[in-house]
């Protein structure tokens, strides 16, 4: 190969080189709560917003206040949880920016058919607590500080009750596993509702308590503040919050079913 023909392969091979890195995909990093994943909704929500951006979601699934914490030490670009408290004081400790509604659903009781402790006879969320706690029947605790844990424990501090062994079991696990634990024990659990639809199948726990409003479950969407961590993808982040809630992602977090229930609902 002659010297000019030579020179002539290398430029091309820096120019396809260069070609290939314009190309690659961008890296954002998304935590979020066991639910988002553990319904399926990611799988259906993120390859769309993927191709869109060229970028590539690394989803980082734990519980809201592990998700939170990731923000604040600028371990993520962008999180999406399901605590409103501790999402506004991550917004106001100056940790996120931008925070946007997303979706809600709410969450449930789950527990054997046989309905051991009598909680289908519950008026409310808290009297339901309340007889799990006085038949000392297993109840199967988030214990991970995540969205669907301070729930539960709001709920106990309602009912001035301080849950404890041996029929209280926090097991410092995600949603899907604890549904499980809950029905080898025989138990009772709080899930999401998304999740519960999605492992209905997998489980012979049924919803024993529904529908008090102190169960209502909002997601939202922030953004980790740039100016706090200037090494984020603060723009994709930001391409990220405007897809969810843009007329396309709207559109796939209400078209996302299984057997046709509907597993998040939008904000009108």
């Amino acid at each position: 190969m002659s010297g000019r023909l030579r020179k002539l392969v290398l430029v091309m091979m820096v120019v396809l080189m260069a070609a290939s890195g314009a190309l690659a995909a961008e890296r954002l990093i998304l935590a979020t709560t066991t639910s988002t994943e553990n319904s399926g909704l990611l799988a259906h929500l993120l390859p769309p917003f993927e191709e869109k951006y060229n970028v590539r979601v690394d989803v980082i699934a734990v519980g809201t206040g592990k998700a939170l914490e990731l923000g604040r030490n600028g371990d993520a670009d962008v999180v999406l949880v399901h605590d409103r408290v501790s999402e506004d004081a991550f917004v106001e400790g100056g940790y996120g920016v931008n925070r946007r509604d997303v979706m809600y659903n709410d969450y449930i009781i789950l527990g054997p058919d046989s309905d051991p402790a009598g909680v289908r006879n519950a008026k409310s969320a808290v009297e339901a607590f309340s007889l799990i706690a006085k038949a000392k029947t297993p109840f199967v605790s988030r214990g991970d500080d995540s969205g669907t844990h301070k729930k539960e424990l709001a709920i106990w501090a309602e009912a001035n009750i301080e849950p404890a062994a041996p029929w209280y079991m926090p097991v410092g696990q995600g949603m899907g596993p604890c549904i499980n634990i809950a029905g080898e024990q025989n138990g009772y659990v709080l899930s999401d509702r998304g999740t519960y639809i999605s492992y209905k199948t997998k489980t012979d726990l049924v919803i024993v308590f529904e529908g008090d409003p102190i169960l209502f479950n909002p997601y939202g969407v922030i953004a980790v503040n740039p100016e706090l961590h200037p090494h984020v993808n603060y723009e994709q982040a930001m391409n990220f919050i405007e897809f969810l809630t843009s007329d396309e992602g709207r559109a796939l977090i209400e078209s996302y079913k299984m057997e046709g229930d509907q597993l998040f609902y939008l904000y009108r």
